[in-house]
């Protein structure tokens, strides 16, 4: 089983990434393969809600780097995604890819349902809670199932690596991460 968690941060190691590197660690140390992919160096444009992922399924029309990371997140078992907290909400490149991943998935054979799932959000000061419901909404929406953890997968931090300082942010995702292996488990048996 693979886990794919993809970072919405423009910073290639910022907080995002030390989240989410906790993460995979643990999947690893469970016996899972995990792959990690960053948004920073992609170009992934807005949806244009031109429907034509209706008639070519599970392909967008669009040529930009989107069809190589819908192809990642459709053969993962498990997904993951995270992003740190912009002006309240989710990164934009980020929203671009779940938007268009959302439409091409349910216009075609939707190859993320009943697939395990999380988000994971980091902050200097505020908007984790927001921003970890604006991701939530894309997993349920596509019909994934996301475990819990001792609380909601958010973690602080202004300067790139300082998140590491906030234990219990780390801790919570490094619990997440177990409930993510035992949850895939579950659902492969």
């Amino acid at each position: 089983m693979k886990v794919l968690a993809i970072s919405g941060s423009p910073r290639p190691q910022g907080n995002t990434y030390h989240l989410l590197q906790e993460a995979l660690q643990v999947l690893a140390r469970e016996g899972l393969e995990t792959e990690y992919l960053s948004l920073h160096d992609k170009d992934v444009r807005p949806c244009l809600a031109c429907l034509k992922c209706a008639k070519d399924k599970n392909r967008c029309a669009q040529e930009d780097d989107f069809m190589p990371v819908f192809t990642a997140m459709g053969r993962a078992d498990g997904l993951i995604v995270g992003s740190p907290v912009y002006f309240g909400s989710a990164t934009p490149n980020l929203m671009a890819l779940l938007d268009r991943a959302g439409y091409v998935a349910r216009m075609g054979d939707n190859v993320f349902a009943r697939k395990a799932g999380t988000p994971i959000v980091v902050a200097r000061r505020a908007g984790v809670n927001f921003t970890y419901a604006q991701l939530l909404f894309f997993f349920i929406i596509m019909g994934m199932v996301v475990p819990g953890s001792t609380y909601w997968p958010i973690a602080y931090g202004k300067d790139p690596g300082e998140v590491v300082k906030d234990e219990e942010g780390m801790k919570t995702v490094a619990t997440l991460a177990e409930n993510l292996a035992w949850l895939m488990k579950k659902l492969a048996g």
